[in-house]
């Protein structure tokens, strides 16, 4: 029997690397149906994609220098922020527009850009970086585009004087890509 183990084991591990060889690398997120407005200029690098789930809040306000107008105003988001695996690996939550790694890194940003995206959904979103906070994942992150999303919009309920003040949760998912210089 240990002869029958000690020639196995080898090839046991032999199959298993020649699987492992075999396996297609991991898709890595491509820009090229993005309008050019969003797109992270050459010179980049994917560092982590990430899907946001979670939810958007918005309040019934006066609109500003349009007397006895009113608008649903964004207030703030968040979400926990997934890999593709579906494993927590952060939040975003604003403002000021925060990507926060479970690793303890930190990163805001500022809106660069926006392209439209399907009725419905937020737009797509270009976002530049300010220098990270903490050591992790987020050291280095340039640029931060926001993709493929799905909800999120205003409120379609009235926003009025009778209803000013009255806060809503909408729901969203976005995907987050993170780009570093290369």
């Amino acid at each position: 029997m240990q002869a029958f183990v000690a020639r196995a084991v080898p090839l046991v591990a032999a199959l298993t690397l020649a699987a492992c060889a075999t396996t297609p690398p991991a898709p890595v997120f491509s820009q090229d149906a993005l309008p050019d407005a969003v797109k992270v200029p050459a010179g980049h690098r994917v560092a982590m994609e990430t899907v946001g789930v979670g939810e958007i809040t918005y309040e019934c306000r006066a609109k500003a220098q349009a007397a006895g107008s009113f608008e649903w105003a964004f207030v703030g988001p968040k979400a926990d922020l997934q890999n593709r695996a579906g494993a927590k690996v952060g939040t975003y939550f604003g403002p000021p527009a925060t990507w926060a790694a479970d690793d303890g890194s930190r990163v805001t940003g500022a809106q660069l850009a926006v392209a439209p995206a399907s009725a419905g959904n937020l737009p797509l979103q270009l976002v530049k970086a300010n220098p990270a906070t903490g050591a992790g994942a987020l050291v280095g992150v340039a640029y931060i585009q926001r993709v493929a999303t799905r909800g999120g919009v205003a409120p379609a309920s009235a926003c009025d004087a009778g209803t000013a003040g009255r806060r809503e949760i909408v729901k969203y998912q976005a995907d987050y890509i993170l780009w570093k210089p290369v």
